[in-house]
């Protein structure tokens, strides 16, 4: 095969200095790794699909303008560097031919059987489906993806490898779909990366994330790391020799090394610490390969012994392993010359899951894709993640909670009984009960962290034994939802509180219908057992009594609407006789639409809100509700407020193409405190002609936090003026609150 492709291959965890261009590589070279790792494959089949691939995809161009068939060959070749199997690497081939070449599910079946075409369409995108926004595309997307890797984990590793070279060649995009895929990738794909253990690509992931989302502290920081590499480079070699030097002249046969975190950890160090680059003191890891598990903790000791340990700061994941099979023992010493380094012991077998995750224990039954039991057990967050998804009806929320319970920092919890349970940082005694079971969660009355009362409130912490007592009588209310993080927490509370709100919206609305029908003196009783109920239903689309009588409990369907449909003749006389007052009261049930901005789905007439606790603005991902009495309210997408409401009164709403509106919003923008910074950022605001509302300016300590009400035409004004804040010298963060 002639066929010359460009391929991209994983550039070591040093970071993305170690990033090189990609190689020219053949189908052959493909094909000679696979048999390195499995000499018995079938790579017959490689070399079809790739024929199969290419021809598909002939004609086709990238935004940079290589052919398209270069994006395929580059995931492939992927795959084959995580030694993964023949079925894998013809997906990770044949990825968009469905998507993007019209190929039928079924064409992928016959020519390569039901296992590559599962695959294929796991990673394959909802294309042929309407959808109001791409965000819900997405969502739903994401949620088929969930569904799919679920039955067969190489679904989410193709993706990954997907998501990976998409995001290597990101720089030919727009800068607002930089910004959004870059997002996207280190909220979802880069944890999911973490899930599965595979080191070297999350921290590519977030790495690449981390140059779109925030270039100029990006910038930044790649340089003042530059500007050290001689000096951390010569520490890194002392460190080394004298680790090594320590643990040969004991017994033990060890292989060390040294590297500087990746840009991105570092960076999340400075945020979460408060601290400039030159207060990082620990940004440089050691790692200790040893023989076995005893040896492990014997070297711990030794390091212990040459070099003070900092308090709290050793973690022991070799009697604890993470979620995702990784075991080391992390600890943190004051090294030559008073620098604090980490030291990570582990064995060899352990280093091989640390950088390759699942891929290093890609063990299949009856090469079906299912794990082994062993492996099975490890990734129950798989499974928690399928059920879950069931349970979330809209989408976009189920995005958003998987977004959050992703987090890849953990705490290690215990049940009366022993059993461990794994909480993303931050989550309190709520979200265990939660955990354990719903009816816990629900009618949870009380909490016993460590034997001592705790209020519901109670961050987790790691060793932290948890018990919960509960009382039939205890129910959700809606202040429990500022007590949990997690997102299977959140969505039951939500769930519950909706089902409530409905149940009340039913009678409502019942009561509302049955009233206006007795008063045109007729049986609402003959109505909801005679044929005019299916005609009302099948006029407004609707399966059940009780989702009409919501509906109008809402004020998603008026009364008088109704009531035109259940007793057509009654209302023609009314309206003859009362001409006047029901023109009245339709023009007040129906008022003018106050900004012409906002488009509604089926409707025209509504009083339009925007929401307070989001402030959003035209160009944002916007989601409108009905709320009686006072229209719709439109809030942006992620708002969590809005995810409390009842789906049943979801509308969807667009910005109309002209939408232009001074709209509120609140940016908070952290900074050195030092004299004239302020005169800095409020000058930018004036080049864009922006009038600072309202200011709220403090110091704290060393720095100083500012937030500015201003009102801005749209989001892309708005995402400008910030970025424009951020080049200033002296700011360390803006955020929009």
């Amino acid at each position: 095969m002639a066929v010359l492709v460009w391929h991209s291959v994983p550039f070591s965890s040093d970071g993305p200095e170690s990033r090189s261009p990609p190689n020219i590589v053949r189908l052959n070279d493909i094909v000679q790794k696979v048999k390195a790792y499995q000499p018995g494959a079938d790579t017959a089949l490689i070399e079809k699909a790739y024929v199969f691939a290419a021809k598909c995809h002939d004609g086709q161009m990238r935004k940079s303008g290589d052919p398209y068939f270069v994006h395929p060959v580059s995931v492939a070749g992927i795959i084959a560097e995580m030694k993964l199997d023949v079925s894998s690497i013809c997906a990770a081939l044949l990825h968009d031919v469905v998507e993007d070449c019209g190929i039928t599910d079924a064409q992928l079946k016959s020519e390569f059987g039901d296992e590559i075409a599962f695959l294929v369409d796991g990673v394959t995108k909802l294309g042929n489906i309407n959808f109001a926004s791409k965000e819900d595309l997405q969502a739903e997307s994401f949620r088929k993806m969930v569904v799919a890797m679920a039955r067969d984990i190489r679904v989410l590793v193709v993706k990954l490898a997907d998501r990976l070279d998409n995001m290597r060649t990101l720089e030919h995009m727009k800068p607002d779909s930089q910004e959004r895929i870059a997002r996207e990738t280190l909220e979802i794909y880069a944890a999911l990366a973490a899930r599965l253990g595979i080191q070297w690509l999350r921290i590519e992931l977030e790495d690449l994330s981390f140059r779109y989302l925030h270039p100029v502290d990006y910038a930044r920081l790649d340089e003042q790391v530059s500007a050290i590499s001689k000096d951390t480079d010569k520490l890194i070699s002392d460190v080394v020799t004298r680790l090594r030097k320590m643990l040969l002249t004991r017994g033990f046969a060890v292989d060390v090394t040294g590297r500087r975190k990746n840009l991105y950890s570092i960076w999340r160090k400075m945020k979460r610490s408060d601290c400039a680059f030159e207060q990082v003191q620990d940004f440089i890891a050691f790692r200790v390969l040893v023989e076995n598990v005893s040896d492990c903790y014997a070297a711990l000791g030794v390091v212990h012994s040459e070099w003070t340990p900092v308090p709290g700061r050793f973690k022991d994941y070799v009697a604890l392993p993470k979620p995702n099979m990784y075991q080391s023992l992390h600890t943190t010493v004051i090294g030559p010359g008073n620098h604090r380094v980490e030291v990570q012991i582990r064995t060899h077998e352990m280093h091989r899951t640390a950088e390759l995750g699942i891929a290093a224990h890609w063990q299949y039954k009856n090469n079906t894709g299912g794990l082994e039991a062993r492996d099975a057990a490890r990734f129950a967050w798989l499974r928690q993640l399928m059920e879950f998804q069931k349970d979330v009806a809209d989408p976009a929320e189920f995005y958003d909670s998987v977004r959050g319970d992703l987090f890849p920092e953990e705490v290690y919890v215990f049940t009366p009984q022993g059993d461990v349970k794994t909480f993303p940082r931050g989550a309190t005694a709520l979200d265990f009960a939660y955990a354990v079971h719903t009816d816990l969660g629900h009618h949870c009355h009380s909490v016993r962290v460590n034997g001592a009362i705790a209020p519901f409130r109670h961050k987790l912490r790691n060793g932290d034994v948890v018990s919960i007592e509960t009382r039939k009588d205890q129910h959700p209310s809606k202040d429990w939802l500022d007590h949990v993080v997690t997102g299977k927490a959140r969505a039951r509370i939500r769930q519950y509180l909706r089902e409530r709100e409905r149940e009340r919206s039913i009678r409502l609305g019942r009561e509302l219908l049955e009233r206006e029908v007795h008063k045109r003196e007729l049986s609402f009783s003959k109505f909801l057992k005679g044929p005019q109920l299916k005609k009302t239903l099948d006029h407004f689309k609707m399966q059940s009594a009780d989702e009409l009588f919501a509906a109008v409990g809402y004020g998603r369907v008026s009364v008088a609407s109704a009531v035109e449909i259940i007793a057509p003749e009654a209302s023609e006389e009314r309206k003859s006789l009362e001409p006047g007052l029901i023109e009245k009261t339709m023009r007040r049930m129906q008022p003018k639409t106050t900004d012409e901005g906002i488009l509604i789905e089926g409707m025209d007439g509504l009083l339009v809100r925007f929401a307070k606790c989001c402030n959003p603005v035209a160009g944002d991902n916007v989601t409108g509700w009905i709320t009686r009495g006072r229209g719709v309210t439109v809030h942006r997408r992620e708002c969590p407020k809005a995810m409390e409401l009842d789906a049943a009164r979801k509308v969807n709403v667009a910005w109309a193409s002209n939408a232009r509106m001074d709209l509120p919003v609140d940016i908070r923008v952290t900074t050195n405190d030092r004299q004239g910074i302020l005169a800095l950022v409020s000058g930018v605001f004036t080049d864009h002609k922006l009038s600072i509302r309202e200011a709220n300016c403090r110091s704290e300590t060393d720095r100083a936090v500012n937030v500015f009400h201003v009102h801005v035409t749209d989001v892309k004004q708005l995402r400008t003026v910030m970025r424009d804040i951020e080049k200033l010298t002296g700011v360390m963060a803006v955020e929009r609150i």
